[in-house]
């Protein structure tokens, strides 16, 4: 079990007195928005929950737990985007508007954003291009899995959209959205098949 640590953080922080750690969930969906997290990171956060760890490893019910700790722990913003908008202006830029609105929603709270570091998980920069301040970034492969601040904010993101999609169910029961949380299982696309799509479903994704 690989569990995230500070370490990363901590380096950071001696260029900059904020952390924002970005990560998305919902990027593989058929249907369903697509979250940005961002949490922000400072010489103060010197705790966090327990089970903090990738967030695709946890439980629900752990998951859950965590988020609630984290939520009383560290500032985190969420970035939303519809599927129509996924459909209308494609995935890679849909990813960077979200995270954009991710660290609007941060700057809201309060946060000094414009003098953070930004941990962005994955292998290359895709964000720096939208945002209003050219901000100091650092890309890094796995970050969801090594590094705290990164965790943290793709643990909120999915418990956050998880929430939404089972609410989304209630409404349209037929394709299972509390289990499959919109992405394209089998059991779901026979759904679509047989019942058409949902104007939450991403259209472009179907064909």
């Amino acid at each position: 079990m690989i569990w995230p640590t500070s370490d990363l953080e901590s380096e950071l922080l001696a260029r900059a007195p904020i952390v924002i750690g970005i990560d998305e969930v919902g990027r593989g969906a058929v249907a369903g928005p697509l979250v940005v997290g961002a949490a922000a990171w400072t010489h103060e956060t010197v705790t966090w929950p327990e089970w903090l760890r990738d967030s695709k490893t946890l439980s629900v019910k752990r998951r859950e737990q965590v988020a609630a700790e984290l939520a009383d722990t560290v500032d985190i913003g969420l970035g939303w985007i519809d599927a129509d908008t996924i459909d209308r202006i494609g995935i890679v830029t849909a990813l960077a508007h979200a995270a954009v609105r991710a660290v609007d929603d941060l700057a809201r709270k309060g946060v000094q954003v414009q003098d953070a570091h930004i941990l962005l998980d994955g292998t290359h920069d895709w964000l720096s291009e939208h945002l209003e301040h050219a901000p100091q970034m650092t890309v890094r492969a796995k970050a969801d899995r090594d590094c705290v601040s990164v965790a943290a904010a793709a643990c909120f993101a999915k418990v956050a959209r998880d929430d939404y999609m089972a609410d989304l169910a209630r409404l349209h029961p037929h394709y299972a959205w509390e289990r499959n949380r919109g992405y394209g299982t089998a059991a779901h696309m026979a759904a679509i098949a047989e019942h058409g799509p949902t104007g939450h479903h991403r259209q472009t994704w179907l064909h």
